[in-house]
């Protein structure tokens, strides 16, 4: 990983991701779903993430929310076999429209395939759930425990999937996202006792 060097190909993955998310928002706020994968992005650039990378931190959501395998290929085709690889690594649903299994299930099952996914995708992985939890710390000032009515997991279980998504990209190796992403946790944690 050095210096992401952003071409054309970061451009239409920009455009392709907010088209695919446009009608979409994030949980319990209303805001434009984009916004969290812009931030995902800017993380992974700010860890020295290459443009594969950065274009799979945008597009880390679309095979689970937006389409499923079908999407996934389309991924394929347009941005190349790694990208694609990273975003099916980040992906724990690929269900296309009915019911997801299990929350509990689903994550268990990401938790162990995040294990043993290579660096690209524990960068993009990290980088999505840095996100993900500074804005519930951000928001935990604001509203409280009521903050984790928004998550199936609710407080206990959404409490529990980020320490343990945490503790599996510790074994892989620590550093400065990881580490801020564990003070998150910890925090959270505190507050929420």
């Amino acid at each position: 990983m050095g210096k992401p060097v952003l071409t054309n190909r970061f451009v239409e993955a920009l455009g392709y991701a907010a088209e695919l998310h446009l009608h979409q928002r994030r949980k319990g706020k209303g805001q434009p779903y984009v916004g969290h994968l812009l931030g995902v992005a800017a993380i992974v650039i700010q860890h020295g993430g290459g443009e594969d990378e950065v274009i799979a931190a945008l597009l880390h959501d679309a095979v689970e929310d937006q389409g499923g395998r079908p999407r996934l290929d389309e991924i394929r085709e347009k941005f190349g076999v790694r990208v694609a690889r990273i975003v099916d690594g980040c992906t724990d649903s690929y269900e296309v429209s009915g019911e997801k299994r299990d929350w509990g299930e689903r994550k268990r099952a990401y938790i162990e395939k995040v294990a043993h996914e290579p660096d690209d995708v524990r960068l993009v992985s990290a980088a999505d759930k840095l996100a993900n939890a500074r804005e519930i710390l951000s928001d935990y000032h604001v509203e409280g425990d009521a903050v984790f009515d928004r998550f199936t997991g609710r407080k206990d279980g959404t409490l529990w999937y980020y320490r343990e998504m945490v503790n599996v990209f510790h074994k892989a190796g620590s550093g400065p996202l990881i580490d801020e992403l564990n003070r998150i946790v910890t925090e959270l944690e505190h507050l929420a006792k």
